[in-house]
């Protein structure tokens, strides 16, 4: 099965980060929509910027130079202090959220993130409409904005997302290597560094496409190893893994904006069915069961509402977690609401070993649980879309 990669990187990741924070603690002054950078203490030459807001940018401000610099190519620049606590609290939060996509997630940075999407997203789902739905859940529920690159393998996922920003999303296939990639600077090549420019351009290399056509054994004499990695990435050869650290979720979710307001309950049902689907296979992926069921809807006013209750047993049962799903979205759905947003999230997480016999328990449950490993396996072998479960699941 060809990979599927997406690399997701957080626009001006410190500015953004300190400008929400600032805001959430009353601030009426969102430092995005002025001339402001992230740095150190200006009163210590040595200070540089970290980050920059856009308005900043096109006074000629760069990251990295001093403060000094900084305010005297823009006198009324205002200057903020970094805060690397805060900024791992919104990387790990961001982390939470891509986590309702794939347990298959590689921190590249801080403020990046390499996913393996390869199987958790179904043939028949559109990649870009969950590329969408991740970059607008990071917008409304996080308050910043984000670069999405996919591709085949990290490397073309990454030069993807590099594209043009902010809140953009780019997709670099192989056949759109020679259209969108070729024509840019190699040293805008992952890898390239600037010590190695001179050298390219004295061979006259000055284009990725350029390297990707050169005689591949004068790259490998020029630059030895290096020489093959930047003569296959130019080509977007990569076969790298994501590498993930396992990590044991607190709880699992997910949730959708839909693209127009539903005020069907059936309707309503059915996109939660589908979340639920989703939520507890990556529960039996994880080798979780769940205590608690909670679900969430977002009106056509922006106005939230959850409720949660506790299952009688712990369990990672479709049909069982769906059941009280659907209750609870029965007793907090109005008539006539105009739901934009509807989540579902399973929370008090056990490993399975722990799992306590029921008084409940029965052959039902066993049957079940027998038919869920069996949709597993296959969505596992096929890819997830390529089974669904009956519609009468929904029905009352």
């Amino acid at each position: 099965m060809e990979r599927l990669i997406f690399h997701i990187d957080v626009n001006n990741a410190f500015l953004s980060w300190t400008a929400v924070e600032m805001l959430k603690n009353g601030s009426k002054l969102d430092i995005r929509t002025i001339p402001s950078i992230i740095g150190g203490d200006e009163s210590k030459r040595h200070g540089v910027v970290l980050a920059k807001s856009n308005i900043a940018k096109q006074f000629g401000i760069k990251t990295g130079e001093p403060i000094y610099f900084a305010r005297k190519k823009c006198p009324n620049i205002e200057v903020f202090e970094s805060n690397h606590k805060m900024y791992r609290e919104y990387s790990n939060k961001l982390y939470e959220l891509f986590k309702e996509y794939t347990n298959i997630i590689e921190r590249f940075s801080i403020d990046e993130c390499f996913l393996d999407m390869t199987n958790f997203i179904g043939k028949n789902e559109e990649i870009l409409t969950i590329a969408k739905e991740i970059s607008t859940r990071v917008k409304e529920e996080q308050g910043f904005t984000v670069n999405v690159g996919i591709a085949h393998n990290k490397l073309l996922a990454k030069m993807a997302s590099d594209f043009e920003k902010p809140d953009k999303i780019h997709t670099l296939w192989d056949y759109e290597i020679k259209t969108k990639m070729w024509p840019l600077k190699v040293s805008e090549l992952l890898m390239v560094g600037k010590k190695s420019i001179p050298k390219l351009e004295k061979m006259g290399i000055r284009t990725i496409g350029d390297l990707a056509n050169y005689n591949k054994e004068l790259i490998y004499k020029a630059f030895g190893k290096f020489g093959k990695t930047i003569w296959e990435y130019a080509n977007g050869i990569d076969n790298s893994p994501v590498n993930y650290k396992e990590e044991k979720p607190k709880g699992i979710g997910n949730s959708i904006t839909l693209p127009q307001d539903l005020t069907n309950i059936n309707e309503i049902n059915r996109i939660l069915l589908e979340l639920t689907e989703q939520v507890t296979y990556r529960l039996r992926k994880e080798k979780m069961i769940a205590n608690v069921v909670n679900v969430q809807i977002k009106d056509s006013n922006f106005r939230v509402f959850s409720h949660q209750k506790k299952l009688e047993t712990a369990t990672s049962s479709t049909k069982i977690i769906f059941e009280l799903a659907k209750k609870l979205m029965e007793e907090l759905y109005s008539k006539g609401t105009r739901v934009r947003l509807i989540g579902v999230r399973v929370d008090d997480l056990l490993d399975e070993k722990d799992k306590q016999i029921s008084l409940f328990d029965n052959n039902q449950v066993e049957k079940q649980e027998k038919i869920d490993d069996i949709v597993d396996k296959l969505r596992d072998k096929m890819g997830y879309g390529a089974i669904k479960r009956a519609g009468e699941i929904i029905k009352k």
